[in-house]
């Protein structure tokens, strides 16, 4: 079976043929974020069953838009909110629904882009030290190259908070000695 092609239309022109009723649009959007869905997903949820869940209930989310839906941004600043919020729900309802009350292993996190595995683990512990709207401010902006704009309309905050999360976040990495190096040239 040959692998199916890239369909050469951008992000908006598939939300124009999916009003007009091209579901083979729908299926191009979907393979073409997945993969970044359910890393949103993953890295609140820290675990993969959940993310995967995260991933169908984002896009059942997206595919009741339709007919009539208008995007306004980047497809991907309009899905962040809706994954990182299914995601959080989802994480909560496991907890709660925890029949043991035994503690979980934590999860290993995502990788981290390093020099070396001892970088990358050093990385990643001070990452996971920030407070959560700082890192997700620094993850939109480096992971997933969101625009400062694209991040204020995905968290619905001003892009001045924006820029004030980032700026914290990375004195904060600037810091601290075992990311120090990152900022040295």
């Amino acid at each position: 079976m040959e692998p199916p092609h890239e369909d050469p239309r951008d992000d908006q022109q598939l939300i124009a043929a999916l009003n007009d009723g091209d579901q083979g649009a729908f299926e191009t959007l979907y393979r073409r974020h997945r993969d970044w869905a359910v890393s949103v997903a993953f890295g609140v949820t820290r675990d993969h069953a959940l993310a995967l869940d995260v991933l169908q209930e984002s896009f059942l989310y997206v595919a009741r838009k339709f007919p009539g839906f208008s995007l306004t941004c980047q497809f991907r600043s309009f899905l962040y909110p809706a994954v990182r919020n299914l995601a959080i729900a989802a994480r909560r309802k496991a907890e709660r629904t925890q029949s043991d009350g035994a503690e979980l292993p934590e999860l290993e996190a995502p990788p981290v882009p390093a020099t070396s595995s001892e970088g990358r683990a050093d990385l990643a512990g001070v990452l996971a030290q920030l407070p959560e709207p700082q890192r997700e401010v620094l993850l939109l902006r480096f992971v997933d190259g969101f625009s400062l704009e694209e991040i204020a309309g995905a968290l619905r905050v001003p892009p001045g908070t924006v820029k004030s999360r980032l700026h914290h976040a990375l004195a904060a990495l600037r810091r601290d000695p075992l990311t120090k190096k990152f900022f040295e040239t």
